[in-house]
Formats: C-alpha cells, sequence, structure tokens
C-alpha cells in the first residue's frame, strides 16, 4: 500500500534529507587517499548523532542478507554497485567511490547518494558519474502528477542505455515515508505510460545504477551484501529522495 503524505509530513521528511545531505557532503569531504572506508562510516555515523537522528542502515536485515548490515554508510568501490560494507579498506588515487546514506529523524526517512572520484579523476569514470547523475535528473523531471512510475523508469533507463551503460536488474528505487523501503518500486527501465499513476503526496528515493561496461550482470560478493559488476568494469549510483506535488517535484536530499 502507498501512504499519501501531508505536506507537514514532506516538510518534516525535508528535515531528515537535510541530515542525509550533511552526512554525504561530510563523507566526501573526508575521503582522500589513504582513508579507510570505516572512517567514512565514523563521519557519518557522527553526522547522525548531532542532528539526534538514527540510522535505517544499521542492522537493517532483509531476507537476501546472510547478515544484518553492520554500519550506518554503504560505501561501494570501483566494481561494487551498492550495498559495499566499509572496511579496513583504504582509499587509492583513482578510485571510484558511490556512498549510500540513510537518516530516521522524527518518524521519518531519508535516503540519497553520490558517487565520486577520490584523487585523480579518469575521463571514463567523470563521464559514468555525469551520465548517473543525469539519469536521476532525468528520472526527477518525470516524477510529476499525471505521469506514472514507467515515465519515471523509461527516463532512467533511455539515458542510461544511450550512453551506452548497463543497468542491474532488479534494482532501482522505491516507496519511502516512515520506512526507508515502502511501496512502489521504481525500477531503472521501462515503458512510458505503465505503472501507478502518481499523485501528490507519494515519496519516491529514485535512484540510477550504471554499470560502465554496458552488460547488466552482477553478482554478490562472499559478505552477502556487496553486488559487484560482472565483467569488474566499475559502476556508478545517484540517488535522491523525491517528493511528488502539485507544484512539481521537490528534492528532500539536497543540502
Amino acid at each position: 500500500m502507498v501512504e499519501l503524505k501531508t505536506d507537514t509530513s514532506i516538510e518534516a521528511m525535508r528535515e531528515t534529507g537535510r541530515v542525509v545531505a550533511r552526512a554525504l557532503a561530510a563523507v566526501r569531504a573526508a575521503a582522500t587517499v589513504g582513508v579507510s572506508l570505516r572512517d567514512l562510516d565514523e563521519v557519518a555515523h557522527q553526522v547522525l548523532k548531532d542532528a539526534g537522528a538514527t540510522s535505517p542502515f544499521l542492522h537493517y536485515h532483509p531476507s537476501f542478507a546472510p547478515v544484518p548490515f553492520p554500519a550506518t554508510l554503504c560505501a561501494s568501490v570501483n566494481d561494487a554497485i551498492v550495498h559495499g560494507i566499509p572496511d579496513d579498506y583504504r582509499l587509492r588515487d583513482g578510485d571510484l567511490l558511490s556512498a549510500d546514506f540513510g537518516a530516521h529523524l522524527g518518524g521519518w526517512a531519508g535516503d540519497s547518494a553520490i558517487s565520486f572520484i577520490v584523487g585523480t579523476p579518469r575521463p571514463e569514470d567523470v563521464h559514468l558519474i555525469e551520465t548517473a547523475e543525469r539519469a536521476l535528473r532525468a528520472g526527477i523531471a518525470a516524477a510529476v502528477v499525471g505521469n506514472r512510475i514507467g515515465d519515471i523508469a523509461h527516463a532512467i533507463g533511455t539515458v542510461c542505455r544511450d550512453a551506452g551503460y548497463g543497468i542491474p536488474d532488479g534494482f532501482g528505487g522505491h516507496g519511502i515515508g516512515r520506512q526507508m523501503h515502502e511501496d512502489p518500486s521504481v525500477p531503472n527501465e521501462g515503458r512510458p505510460g505503465r505503472g501507478m499513476p502518481l499523485r501528490h503526496g507519494m515519496v519516491l528515493a529514485i535512484e540510477p545504477m550504471l554499470i560502465a561496461g554496458g552488460k547488466d550482470g552482477f553478482h554478490a560478493a562472499p559478505d552477502g551484501w556487496t553486488l559487484r559488476t560482472d565483467d569488474g568494469s566499475r559502476a556508478a549510483h545517484a540517488e535522491h529522495t523525491v517528493a511528488i506535488t502539485d507544484a512539481g517535484p521537490r528534492v528532500l536530499t539536497a543540502l
């Protein structure tokens, strides 16, 4: 069931979204060569504590995972697409890091992700990240009253496929509100004009995931959480929590 949020609830979700945005900005600033992924998790966790918020990621245990998630930040490096567990890996010059983060504040959740290069960028990585961000913008632009879920999916998929990138099958965005994951699912590829109609008060986490090699294949790493590309190519992830309103889409996880 999809819960339509009131305008007051959307304002409360905006406050949660600001915490998420501050945490991701802090992670990006701290992500220099030699810093460990575990260090970045501590940076993000401190932002939560300072805001009086909690983590929807920490101890989250969906049916597919062998153990609960052990951190507040998903840190996915290079060929890792999503769900990377922060560990003692130290960032190297040229690494592509995708950071995904969520917060609970005042009974409401927020979820967002960014991808960026640590140190010296490679042009192909810059293009991959820019395309992920462009796909996210296209998905947000399609998130208007009167459209359907398929219009968001089609907008994202068109940008990704036209650039020659793969899209991990079965992974995409979701509704969000009191819980991090709510109905409906928001695929990253689909047919326009299909699926659930978009209404004022729906709040969605829209999140393109791109595979540089152009193939869609991925597999779970031994930790049971991290998803890696089958061909070893790099991946990028971009996400915002977005409210659908009569005045147009409103991004809730921007600074």
